[in-house]
């Protein structure tokens, strides 16, 4: 499936949540069933710049595509980083790369969120798209 396809997917599947902050709360509560990455994987290195909270993002090349993991210590954020790496998961560097698809926005979910943490989302999508491009 490609990414537009997946964006309208995802957005027909949380549209049927009139409410923005209803749909971030339904965000928020998927995430809380995923386990957290473990403390082996919440390294420096692995630490994504740009955003308040502390977020971290585990990104490999498989088999030609690209996998995504990531946790944060805001629950709010770590559901939002989390959706962004389920979007992106399992698609060619390439597509990524050429992709300015943007689920968040499309969803409706960035309108409600403070400038500073619209801005580390970004920093999520860029170190994304950035390893796509760095493994295309």
């Amino acid at each position: 499936m490609s990414l537009a396809e997946k964006q309208q997917s995802l957005v027909e599947g949380l549209a049927l949540v009139d409410d923005p902050q209803e749909r971030l709360a339904a965000v928020v509560d998927r995430a809380r069933r995923i386990p957290p990455l473990p403390a082996a994987e919440r390294t420096d290195d692995r630490r994504v710049r740009g955003c308040i909270s502390a977020v971290w993002l585990v990104a490999e090349l498989r088999e030609g595509l690209c996998h995504f993991r990531a946790d944060a210590d805001s629950p709010l954020v770590r559901g939002l980083v989390q959706l962004l790496c389920d979007f992106y998961d399992g698609a060619p560097p390439a597509e990524i790369a050429a992709s300015d698809t943007d689920p968040l926005a499309a969803l409706d979910l960035a309108r409600n969120l403070s400038p500073t943490r619209r801005n580390g989302l970004a920093a999520v999508r860029t170190a994304i798209r950035r390893f796509a491009e760095d493994h295309r």
